[in-house]
This record gives structure tokens, C-alpha cells and sequence, in this order.
């Protein structure tokens, strides 16, 4: 006998009683009442040999595998990476796109504006708290290494006991791409060079680091016949294996150099039910537009024919890219063999010029109900961000107010704390453009720009309106869609607008009742992209245009905010610049 509460019982009865209470102290220990976790990850990031869409070339992976490993975490965990850079002959930095950083603005990995680059044979721990729920990304942000293979997932859970606004019966993850055959060192010497040599339109497309390039098309008669080889294994399509009845959760995310993308699944609905780690008032689609640095989270019910697979597909939208295949998977519905083809031809993709459906789809995606975050009625500030193509010196540049942006030798978060105002230009970029006379549709005569690295000092706790203005590039009649990404915060999207934003009556149009949550968003062509954000997050951030070359090239801008409050900065961060000699490890 054993007492519980000054009750006898019985022997027999007193294992399933101790049992069930100390289930209970587990639960409780697993709940709200426990402290919130630590995940620990090792990797290693070196070049291999790998054929992600059959031609067998250099890619820079994470613990010898491209896309990288998936964290797995649960709101308010603390994520702890180290970091080994194996690269031998290059630096590296990792972004992690999508967390705030809020505390740790030294770890949001942007190398030149919150820290030094990690040298090879080095180590680097990256330390911060997933604050929020939702799904979000990793990626190379040094040089152009993310589109050599240098990225990955970061998928947040609720805390126990919590749930979503929405079910399902099984979650999955894909990362969509696109893939070059040249080197990121070769595509940054064109875009440097006189005259300019553009990087072109991908040779392929990566469903989850899977593609299919054609190797019949191949002209370079030296190649080894086995450098391009449709049978290796590391080019089989993407498939997800789908219980017929059952509802999948499908995080779709984009990391694309260059291309904004349509996805599909044949004959299938999907449901968007959350941006950007921000929960999303449902809508049906058939096609999913995504820009690089977006993820989406949808819901896919297997209810059709479960006889047979069907196609999931990407595909290019928003420029011409003829010889750019389509990216390819299959939907397997379970048990039928996964190696089985579907036995249609794949859906006709969207028209890539018809941004009709691209806009309707931004302009559908608003805040959930029951989970609205109002924005401030008004703003403090107001900066226009003209999108332009320029030259400096005879180089292409793109550019914001026509100052294109260049990265200083030291990094800004580094120089304002520690008040280096030697190392950066002190005079602050423009707030706008000249409104009045600048034709957005046509070539300007005058093309010439300057280069800064100046910063946008942005008053702490202030509310700020970004307005991200589209215009014609160089080329006569184009005007290419721009996603930008802001580091260390998340912003209202207020609406989009086409032709020329006017500054006394767009705003009356604004959605201040339930606008989405963001933190990367496009600005279309020949139209305007209204943002607002609080300035609360102390640090110096990132903003750019989330394409790989049109970055590289100068399209970004850097803000600084509550200086005063960040905390001490970890040696580790440094190295560089006005810092050489202060890197601790």
C-alpha cells in the first residue's frame, strides 16, 4: 500500500496512478510553465562536387548537402549555430531571413553591415531566439554564395499547448530555385566588367534542389560525357508522397538569383493561409506567385483521381526565358510506385508577361482574422525609393534615388556603435526623387549616378512609410519586378499601385484595417509597393532588392536606429576594416 492524498490504494492500482501523475508533470514541464529550448547545430560549409540539376559542378553545401539542413525549432527557442568555414579560398556569412534579431542585431549575418565575414578555417557561433512562429529561411549573404547552393529552411512551431487557426494531417517543406551553370565569381566579373556582360536567364529550375537540364544541349564539345548525366541520382525529381484524403501543409519559400516564379500542383487546389511567418486571411489558388525571399505556407487536400500521380511544377514569370525548362516534381499519391510519371503533360504555365494575376494575388493577401496586428495610424517619415538602372563610369549599376549603394570596409553596425564615422559617408542618401518631372516609362537621357555608403539614421521607436517606385530600366520598355527584403523587422503592406504614386491621394487608399504582415515584398513594373514599420528594433538593417545581381549591383540601402541601446558587440563579429585585430573567436 501507498499513499496518495491520505487515501489508501491498493497496490495494483498504484503504478497506473504514480504513472499518470508523473505524465502530468511531464505535460506541464513541456508546456508554457518550462523554459523554452536550446538547439545546437554543427556545420560545416565547403565546396562539393554535386549535379542538383544533372550537370555535375562545384556547390558551395552545409554538412555536405544542398539545400542545407532544416531547423527545426519551437517559438522563443534559442538557436545556436557554429559555423566552420571550409571554403578554403572564401569568406562566408549566413543570413537568417525572416528572425528579427531582437536583441542580437550582430547575428543577423550580413556581412559588411552587422558583422565581418567568417575567414576560411574559422569558426562562428551564431546565437539568437526564434521569437515568433512561422517559416522562415537561411542563406549565404557574402558576395553572390547564395545561389551557389548556400541555403535553407527555418521552420518554428507554436509552443506546446498552442494552436493554428487552421488543420491538416501532414507538413512539408519546399524550397524553390533556380539554378546557373556559370561560377558566382564569372557572373560577378561580367556584371564588374566594361562593357557589361549580364548573367542572363537561368539554365534551370530547382524544386527542393532538383532540376532537369536538357545535357543534348550542351555545345562544349571537351566536356566529359559524364560531366552531364540525367540519370544520377542527385537530379531524380522532387516527390512528395501524398495518403489520399488526407490535407498537407506545404511551406513553399523562394530563393531565386533572378526569377519570380509561378508554382502548381495539377489538378489541385491550394489554400494560402500564411506569409512570411504572419497568418493569412484564406484564399484559393492554382497558380502560386513567389518572389525571391518570400515563403508561404498552403494547404493541399489529396482528394483527386488516387490512381495516378500528378505534376508539380515552377515555372518563370515576369521575364522572357524561352530555354529556361520548366522545374518539375510529382505529387505521388500513395501506394501508387513514386517513379511513376503522370500521364498528362505538365500544365500549361501563366503567361509570363501578365502581371494581372500577379498583381490580384498581392493585393488578396491580407491579415487573418483574429490575428490582425493594426498599424499606426500615421507615419513620422516618408522616404520614396525611385528603382532605377544606371551607369557610374561607364559600369551598370541599379540604384535608389539614383545612388547606388556600396558596402564600406567596416561594417555599419560596428562603426556606429563603436563611432567610427570615418569609415562611411556621413551624408545621408536622399528621401526621394524629383517627383514632378521624372517619367517612370521611359529611358532617361540622363543616366549617370553616385555610389554611397551613407545611411538612412531613422529616429528610435519612430513609424516610418517606404515607398518603393518602379520605373524603365536601360531597355526601352522594360521595367523589372523587385523584391525587397528588410533585415530585423517586419512591415505592413499597405497596397500596391500602378503608374506613378501620388503622394496627396494614394494614401487615402491605404488598408489600415487589416494589411499583411511582411518581410519581403515586390514592387511590379511600371508601379508602386507602399510599406510602414516601426523603428523598434535597435540596429543597423539591411533593405535591398532580394535578386543576387541587382544587390550585387548596388540596389539596397542600409537603416540605422537605436544605436545607443544596442548592448556590447562580440568580438567575434570583427576582424575587418578599422577592427583588424580585435577578432576574438
Amino acid at each position: 500500500m501507498i499513499f496518495s492524498n491520505m487515501v489508501l490504494i491498493p497496490k495494483c492500482k498504484s503504478r497506473v496512478i504514480l504513472f499518470l501523475w508523473l505524465l502530468g508533470i511531464t505535460a506541464l514541464l513541456n508546456g508554457s510553465a518550462v523554459e523554452a529550448r536550446i538547439r545546437r547545430y554543427k556545420w560545416e560549409v565547403k565546396y562539393d562536387y554535386k549535379s542538383p540539376d544533372c550537370l555535375k559542378q562545384l556547390v558551395i553545401t552545409i554538412n555536405g548537402g544542398t539545400p542545407g539542413p532544416t531547423i527545426t525549432a519551437q517559438q522563443n527557442d534559442t538557436i545556436i549555430v557554429e559555423l566552420t568555414n571550409g571554403l578554403l579560398t572564401e569568406n562566408v556569412a549566413i543570413h537568417w531571413h525572416g528572425i528579427r534579431q531582437i536583441g542580437t542585431p550582430w547575428f543577423d549575418g550580413t556581412e559588411g553591415v552587422t558583422q565581418c565575414p567568417i575567414l576560411p578555417g574559422t569558426t562562428f557561433k551564431y546565437q539568437f531566439v526564434v521569437d515568433r512562429a512561422g517559416t522562415y529561411l537561411y542563406h549565404a549573404h557574402y558576395g553572390m554564395q547564395r545561389e551557389a547552393g548556400l541555403y535553407g529552411s527555418i521552420i518554428v512551431g507554436l509552443p506546446d499547448g498552442k494552436s493554428e487557426p487552421f488543420t491538416y494531417d501532414y507538413d512539408r517543406n519546399i524550397i524553390l530555385n533556380d539554378w546557373y551553370h556559370k561560377s558566382t565569381y564569372e557572373q560577378a566579373a561580367g556584371l564588374s566588367a566594361i562593357p557589361f556582360q549580364w548573367v542572363g536567364e537561368p539554365q534551370s529550375l530547382l524544386i527542393h534542389g532538383r532540376g532537369k537540364f536538357n545535357c543534348s544541349t550542351l555545345t562544349t564539345p571537351s566536356l566529359d560525357a559524364g560531366i552531364c548525366n540525367a540519370t544520377n541520382p542527385d537530379c531524380e525529381p522532387f516527390r512528395l508522397i501524398a495518403v489520399p484524403g488526407k490535407t498537407y501543409r506545404l511551406r513553399i519559400s523562394s530563393l531565386t538569383a533572378l526569377s519570380a516564379l509561378s508554382f502548381q500542383i495539377e489538378g489541385h487546389n491550394m489554400t494560402v493561409v500564411e506569409a512570411d511567418g504572419h497568418y493569412v486571411e484564406p484564399f484559393v489558388v492554382q497558380n502560386l506567385f513567389l518572389y525571391s525571399g518570400e515563403t508561404y505556407s498552403v494547404l493541399v487536400k489529396a482528394d483527386q483521381d488516387p490512381t495516378r500521380n500528378y505534376w508539380i511544377t515552377s515555372n518563370i514569370v515576369g521575364r522572357s526565358a524561352p530555354n529556361t525548362p520548366p522545374g518539375l516534381g510529382v505529387f505521388v499519391y500513395y501506394p501508387n510506385h513514386p517513379r511513376r510519371s503522370p500521364p498528362t503533360t505538365p500544365p500549361p504555365p501563366p503567361l509570363w508577361n501578365n502581371t494581372d494575376p500577379r498583381l490580384a494575388q498581392s493585393h488578396a493577401i491580407k491579415a487573418r482574422q483574429g490575428y490582425i496586428h493594426t498599424p499606426p495610424s500615421r507615419s513620422d517619415r516618408v522616404i520614396v525609393f525611385l528603382n532605377t538602372q544606371n551607369t557610374i563610369n561607364g559600369n551598370v549599376r541599379w540604384s535608389v534615388n539614383n545612388v547606388s549603394f556600396a558596402l564600406p570596409h567596416t561594417p555599419y553596425l560596428i562603426a556606429l556603435k563603436e563611432n567610427l564615422t570615418h569609415v562611411f559617408d556621413q551624408t545621408p542618401p536622399p528621401d526621394g526623387y524629383d517627383f514632378q518631372n521624372y517619367d517612370i516609362r521611359i529611358v532617361q537621357e540622363n543616366r549617370n549616378a553616385t555610389s554611397s555608403n551613407g545611411v538612412y539614421r531613422l529616429n528610435f521607436n519612430s513609424t516610418v512609410d517606404i515607398i518603393l517606385q518602379n520605373a524603365n530600366s536601360m531597355s526601352l520598355g522594360t521595367s523589372e519586378t523587385h523584391p525587397w527584403h528588410l533585415h530585423g523587422h517586419d512591415f505592413w503592406v499597405l497596397g500596391y499601385g500602378e503608374g506613378k504614386f501620388d503622394m496627396f491621394n494614394d494614401p487615402k487608399k491605404y488598408n489600415l484595417v487589416n494589411p499583411i504582415m511582411k518581410n519581403t515584398v515586390p514592387v511590379h513594373p511600371y508601379g508602386w509597393t507602399a510599406l510602414r514599420f516601426r523603428a523598434d528594433n535597435p540596429g543597423a538593417w539591411a533593405f535591398h532588392c532580394h535578386i543576387e545581381s541587382h544587390f550585387y549591383m548596388g540596389m539596397g540601402v542600409v537603416f540605422a536606429e537605436g544605436i545607443d541601446k544596442v548592448g556590447k558587440l562580440p568580438s567575434s563579429v570583427m576582424g575587418c576594416g578599422e577592427t583588424q585585430g580585435l577578432y576574438r573567436p
